[in-house]
């Protein structure tokens, strides 16, 4: 077994609503792990949740974490259109940072299962999170989510069955589909521990140039 790195610090969150993207970060955790370097999986939603009197503190934690990872890493689900708020909020909270670490930013959203939708370029949704937030991602990607009706209240259950039905997608009520590719998890696991391994002279600018992040 891999001896854990205590150089290397990744700040893992994700944004889950059906827990898919839960699924996706514990297992980035689990593989980032067996590399030697320690991440726990986070819920952002739950960092977030504090009393109006407490937020402030809060998101100067939160910030404080951030900015002393060697890489901060979001695994963000879209719902009907969108990214889901905390989401929104944890990247609000790394753009403040004065010098914010390597940003690995990963969309789970079901437009990813076409094929060139999974990049900044081919994913609608990915580009405009970065556009809102003025991200320069050193790694950016898409993946494609789970599709399980049976778990959906009913009028989440109509509405994403309508959007299916615009994108050509199952609307049958009994599916069950899971569209993420775990090699290309695997693929962007790989280029986070490239990120905890780059000597600090490498600048974001190249990190971008390397990941077409424009």
């Amino acid at each position: 077994m891999s001896t854990v790195e205590c150089h290397a610090s990744v700040a893992l969150y994700y944004a889950t609503r059906d827990g898919q993207s839960r699924r996706i970060a514990e297992y980035i955790a689990s593989r980032l792990a067996e590399a030697g370097t320690a991440a726990a999986a986070q819920d952002s939603a739950l960092a977030q949740i504090a009393p109006m009197d407490m937020a402030k503190d809060l998101a100067t934690d939160l910030a404080t974490e951030l900015a002393g990872a060697s890489v901060v890493v979001l695994v963000a689900a879209v719902r009907y259109g969108r990214h889901l708020p905390e989401a929104d909020r944890l990247l609000a909270v790394y753009q403040s940072l004065d010098t914010p670490p390597p940003l690995a930013l990963a969309s789970v959203n079901l437009t990813a299962r076409k094929p060139l939708k999974t990049t900044v370029a081919g994913n609608a949704y990915l580009r405009k999170l970065i556009a809102r937030h003025c991200l320069a991602p050193a790694v950016a990607t898409a993946f494609a989510g789970r599709l399980d009706y049976r778990r959906y209240r009913f009028t989440d259950r109509q509405i994403i069955r309508f959007i299916m039905l615009l994108t050509r997608g199952p609307t049958d009520p009994n599916t069950c589909i899971e569209y993420t590719s775990w090699q290309a998890v695997d693929e962007f696991v790989a280029r986070i521990i490239e990120l905890t391994r780059r000597p600090q002279s490498v600048s974001d600018d190249q990190a971008r140039r390397e990941n077409n992040v424009s």
